[in-house]
């Protein structure tokens, strides 16, 4: 198996030439330290750490996993250590706020790297990486007083941080949820209850843990609008700070999964366990959208790793693996016969990963520079576009780049034929990791309805339509360019498209609702598409920039881009086609059947 190499090249073609990372961050305000020589030097080292420490323990902690022993979790060998490392690194807090223990570098710094860390060893990097959520929330929500008692450990990494959303019950309907909490004299609650699927609920790599947890009050309305948020610290904070007394939260078991086996995805049981009401009573699901929506962006990453690890593998392979003879003769005439990077459909796997890993990672970097506006002096106006941004692209990212991400796993299988079904070369745990990744946060249906249902209809166009301008914008600027007029031409021919299918699916969901959830997930995989052909188009547009200036010192990588976007165009953006198709055809074919004659 060969080597994970973080792809600095293409981070840097994002960040410095497509984004102009530098430049935004220094318009912004908040950020102006940040100039390119820091950003290199972040990235470098970051990208050590994770080959040299993070990489080497992918397939072990997936062999070994986690153990549990009498609510006692185990990680693999190596986990803790590189944790530790990872502290004092002080790569936890690298964009947290200085108050706290903080570097005070943007948010997106820190996107870039849990992409690093994800792609080399997903398992670990969701142990630190929910930690972002558990402080975001707190600091959004919480009090002054709790803010002092965990952001500080969980800024450095002295503690970790998980969500504890769903029960055995209830799945995504959260309405249903029965943990209860009820008032202790002191002002605190108890908290009593079942949580499950909860990822990094327990394990051995620091002595506290900080949940936040969904709850009911015993007053509570029913349904989602009678949910209330708590802290509920596995070890009580001690009057100094330091981890006290043990909760009375304990970890019943941990699940046996098909992948992501060095993370622990716990059940965790509170009995009458401490607790403390974050934010307004029966808020609670409101405010947890501070937590989930940055792990919907952590879960989109999770796509882009899948992606970028089976691309990388799937490219060292095919350029190594000798079989037969290319059908338009022998390019490698000195051997018995050539390798498989030759073979047209080879290259169609290869390609379709490289588009959606490069395409990903755009796409990935602008959502995370958009969470730096909320944190930056930028004016409440560009605060307001920029969360109106963000609802719309979401959903789309987070499921569209897992989509992805899981098919281009597959097509990393599929290069390695029969070798890629054998554990030894670790391209079937990578199918198995990125399994998870269109489940997480929200399914690929859940996130479909939010977007076509609340973003799109609920807002009557009003989040779509600014993006759509921001692409014709887009267009406008390039459409002189000959050498961009295909790409101009076909991303207008979608734009006018997309809005016209959205306005027939509005006009239908009218006299049937049915017509919202039959045409969601096609909806936003179509979205999916359009918004990567955009990208794939700014990229091109850089990498002709670049091409024209008679100083370009990297010919064949500015090349390579503009091959990439020819394929997409050609080749992944034709999918919207039958799309289309199945979104005209309604809800009819679905809801005909009775669910009684449903049979074997």
């Amino acid at each position: 198996m060969a080597d994970f190499k973080v792809p600095l090249r293409d981070m840097r073609f994002c960040l410095h030439e497509v984004l102009q990372y530098t430049n935004k961050c220094t318009e912004l305000g908040g950020f102006e330290e940040v100039n390119e020589e820091l950003l290199d030097a972040v990235l470098d080292e970051a990208a050590k750490f994770v080959e040299q420490e993070l990489a080497p323990l992918n397939q072990s902690g997936d062999q070994q996993g986690c153990k549990w022993d009498d609510g006692v979790v185990t990680t693999p060998e190596g986990f803790r250590e590189a944790y530790a490392k990872f502290v004092d690194g002080g790569w936890v807090g690298l964009s947290a706020d200085p108050e706290y223990g903080g570097q005070g570098l943007p948010p997106s710094l820190s996107t870039v790297l849990s992409e690093m860390c994800g792609t080399a060893n997903w398992a670990w990097a969701m142990y630190p990486g929910l930690s972002h959520g558990a402080h975001a929330t707190i600091t959004a929500h919480g009090t002054d007083e709790q803010k002092q008692t965990y952001l500080g450990p969980l800024t450095t990494g002295e503690w970790t941080g998980t969500m504890c959303l769903t029960e055995p019950h209830c799945g995504t309907d959260l309405g249903l949820l029965r943990t209860r909490a009820e008032p202790n004299e002191d002002g605190s609650y108890a908290i009593h209850g079942t949580k499950i699927f909860i990822s990094a609920g327990e394990h051995d790599m620091t002595d506290n843990i900080v949940h936040i947890v969904l709850a009911k009050l015993p007053d509570a309305p029913s349904g989602t609008r009678g949910i209330s948020l708590f802290i509920v610290p596995k070890v009580m904070p001690a009057d100094d700070g330091s981890a006290g007394e043990r909760n009375k939260v304990s970890c019943g078991s941990i699940e046996h999964k098909m992948g992501i086996h060095g993370n622990a995805t716990c059940v965790l049981n509170f009995d009458g366990a401490t607790g403390f009401l974050i934010g307004a009573p029966n808020r609670g699901l409101n405010n947890m959208f501070t937590f989930m929506n940055a792990a919907r962006l952590g879960t989109a990453l999770q796509g882009l790793a899948h992606a970028e690890a089976g691309f990388q593998q799937s490219l060292s392979y095919a350029r190594e693996r000798l079989q037969m003879r290319s059908l338009s003769g022998h390019k490698s005439p000195d051997k018995p016969a050539d390798p498989i990077i030759v073979h047209p459909d080879v290259r169609r796997m290869l390609l379709t990963q490289k588009a959606f890993a490069e395409g990903g990672r755009l796409f990935a970097y602008i959502m995370a520079m958009e969470v730096d506006v909320a944190h930056s002096e930028a004016s409440e106006e560009q605060k307001a576009k920029s969360e109106q941004r963000m609802a719309l692209l979401t959903p789309i990212g987070k499921a569209f780049l897992t989509e992805t991400g899981f098919e281009s796993a597959n097509h990393g299988l599929q290069i390695f034929g029969g070798h890629g079904f054998i554990k030894e070369w670790g391209m079937e745990q990578n199918v198995r990791d990125s399994r998870i990744s269109t489940l997480y946060e929200g399914t690929t249906g859940i996130q479909a309805l939010d977007l076509l249902g609340r973003k799109v209809v609920g807002s009557q166009g009003g989040l779509l339509r600014p993006f759509l301008q921001e692409i014709e914008d887009f267009c406008q600027q390039h459409q002189r360019n000959r050498k961009m007029a295909n790409s101009v031409a076909t991303l207008r021919t979608h734009c006018d498209e997309w809005e016209q299918i959205t306005t027939q699916i509005t006009m239908r969901a009218m006299s049937d609702a049915d017509e919202v959830g039959a045409a969601s997930v096609d909806y936003l995989m179509y979205c999916g598409y359009i918004v990567l052909a955009y990208l794939w188009a700014m990229q091109q547009a850089t990498a002709l920039q670049c091409l024209a200036d008679e100083n370009c010192t990297e010919p064949e990588f500015y090349h390579a881009k503009l091959a990439t976007a020819a394929f997409y165009f050609d080749r992944l953006l034709p999918r919207t086609r039958s799309l289309v198709a199945t979104m005209e055809a309604g809800a009819d074919s679905l809801m005909a059947l009775d669910a009684d004659h449903f049979s074997f």
